[in-house]
Formats: structure tokens, C-alpha cells, sequence
């Protein structure tokens, strides 16, 4: 019919908009970055320099920070969206099921710049007096993990951008953790509590099996949200452009943070060229992501599909 043909036209026509997009994207990138990539290459992802004046960049700093603040925001997130989605489904009475996923899903939207005004001004001193502090008395004189916990403790830095990215992708993480925990066959559930399992058996060896696609792509929901928030980690990441160590409590600097900061004010050149340079890694950041995860899913299949 013809309907069916101009739908599926329409719908061909959609997907290769949407790869053309894609492509005009990154090649607009690499234009803008060309003065950037043909005067450092490969060495801008490990120089730590970053000084417009004597026009130097490097962008490790900014790598640095990026990759770290989002490793500590997943490392947080991701157990305890896992728990919150645990008990939704399997603990929670049935009368705070839903205002209690209600109230998650809210902190979604909630302005990154809210977030980052109550972590610069209300977290970043209770993280300094109650964590950080106490941290440097336990930690200051061991060998190597004295060094993650040095640098003064003032409630900015890798740690603050960390924590507060956590919270940011909680409600993702956990929203969709919980849907597909729900899609669960109540068969499978049932026929595991009939043999005696236990609810953490349940979880780990009937529920996640079943749901591993799904839970992994809200992880990775969460993690595109930690890499390329902005406002939020602008606030309380410091905006140092320096590496003077591995510290956890040392401001640092992001991608994202680096662009906000100072696209407006680059002039044409070097400058403009090393910061759009920084929005190509991020992008080949996101990319890699996406391809680990890929694989790391046809693996999981193939595992399953041998142990049949």
C-alpha cells in the first residue's frame, strides 16, 4: 500500500538524517579543532599545560577530571540505584511504592545549576568538616593513600564534582533499573522463592541475568549524564587547570567545565581550536563508552548462550 511505503520511507529517511547529523557533528569538530590537532597531535590528550597567555594547551587536566569525577559518581550511583530499585520492587510495603518512586523520579529534574549552587554552598562544608578532614587524620601518614587525601580539605575538587554527580544520576539509574526488574517474569521470581532462595538470591541470580541489557543501558544512561554535565560540576570541581597530584580533594578541572568557562572569551586561533579539541575527546569519549558497552553485552549473550 502506499501509506506503508511513505512510512517506510519516512522512516528510513529519519535514520539516515540522524547518521548524517551525526557525521556533520564530528566533522565540524574536527574542522574547528584542525589548527589544535596539526600543531600538538596526540601529545594535547597528555600535556598538563593550559595557559592562554603564553598560548600553551594541553588537555590532560581536563581529561583527568572528566574521567574521575565520573568514575566516583558511578562507583556511588550505581549500588545504590541498585538498592533503591531492590527495594521498590521487592521490599518496599505497597502503599510507598509509588510516591517513593514518584519522589526519585523528581530529583531528575531538578536544574543542574540548583545542584551545583546547593554543592558549592551547602555540601561542600559539611563534606569538608565531616568527611574530608576526618579522612586526612586516618589516612595522612599511610604510604600512597595519603596522597589521594591530601591537598586542603574545603569542600571542592574531584570529590565534591564526584558525589554531586552521583546524586544527579541516581533517579536515572534507578528509574530504569526498577522498570526492568519489573518486566521480571513473576514465574521465574516465584518459582526461586519456591525453592527457598532468598531475596538477595533472587536478585542476583534470577532477576539481573534476566535484566542485564536493560540494566546496564541505565547505567550507561547515567554515566552519558556524568560525563557531560556541566553547570552542576562547574560549581564545585574548583576550575584548576592544574595537576599537581592525584588528590581526591585537589580542584581540578572537566571538558565541559572548560568550554562553559571560556568559549565565550577565546578569541580565534589556538585557543578557540584547543577547546573545541577538548569537545572531540569528549565525544570520542562517549563513543568508546558506548562501544565497550556494546561488547561487553554480545559477550554477556555469548556466556549465556554457551552455558545453555
Amino acid at each position: 500500500m502506499l501509506a506503508d511505503r511513505i512510512f517506510g520511507w519516512l522512516a528510513r529517511g529519519a535514520a539516515i538524517l540522524t547518521l548524517l547529523l551525526l557525521f556533520g557533528i564530528l566533522a565540524s569538530l574536527v574542522a574547528g579543532a584542525w589548527p589544535s590537532i596539526s600543531h600538538y597531535g596526540l601529545s594535547f590528550l597528555t600535556r598538563s599545560v593550559w595557559d592562554p597567555v603564553q598560548d600553551e594547551y594541553g588537555g590532560l587536566v581536563m581529561i583527568y577530571g572528566t574521567l574521575a569525577t565520573s568514575f566516583i559518581a558511578l562507583l556511588i550511583a550505581v549500588p545504590v540505584s541498585f538498592g533503591i530499585a531492590l527495594f521498590l520492587t521487592e521490599l518496599s510495603p505497597a502503599w510507598l511504592k509509588r510516591p517513593l518512586g514518584t519522589a526519585i523520579e523528581l530529583l531528575a529534574a531538578v536544574p543542574s545549576i540548583v545542584y551545583g549552587m546547593w554543592g558549592l554552598m551547602v555540601f561542600g562544608p559539611i563534606l569538608a568538616r565531616f568527611v574530608q578532614q576526618p579522612l586526612q587524620a586516618m589516612f595522612a601518614d599511610i604510604p600512597y593513600l595519603g596522597a589521594f587525601v591530601s591537598g586542603p580539605p574545603v569542600g571542592i575538587g574531584i570529590l565534591s564534582a564526584g558525589i554531586i554527580l552521583a546524586i544527579m544520576i541516581i533517579p536515572f539509574i534507578a528509574s530504569v533499573m526498577r522498570d526492568v526488574f519489573d518486566v521480571t517474569p513473576a514465574l521465574l521470581k516465584e518459582s526461586a522463592y519456591g525453592l527457598g532462595s532468598t531475596t538477595w538470591e533472587v536478585m542476583w541470580k534470577v532477576v539481573l541475568p534476566y535484566t542485564k541489557t536493560g540494566v546496564l543501558g541505565g547505567i550507561m544512561l547515567g554515566l552519558g549524564r556524568a560525563l557531560g554535565e556541566t553547570m552542576a560540576v562547574t560549581f564545585v570541581i574548583g576550575n584548576m587547570n592544574q595537576l599537581d597530584s592525584l588528590s581526591m580533594f585537589e580542584a581540578a578541572n572537566s571538558i565541559t567545565s572548560a568550554l562553559a568557562n571560556e568559549f565565550a572569551e577565546a578569541g580565534e586561533g589556538l585557543h578557540q581550536a584547543s577547546l573545541i579539541y577538548l569537545g572531540l575527546v569528549l565525544f570520542f569519549i562517549t563513543f568508546v563508552v558506548l562501544t565497550l558497552s556494546k561488547i561487553l553485552l554480545s559477550r554477556l549473550q555469548k556466556n549465556e548462550g554457551a552455558r545453555t
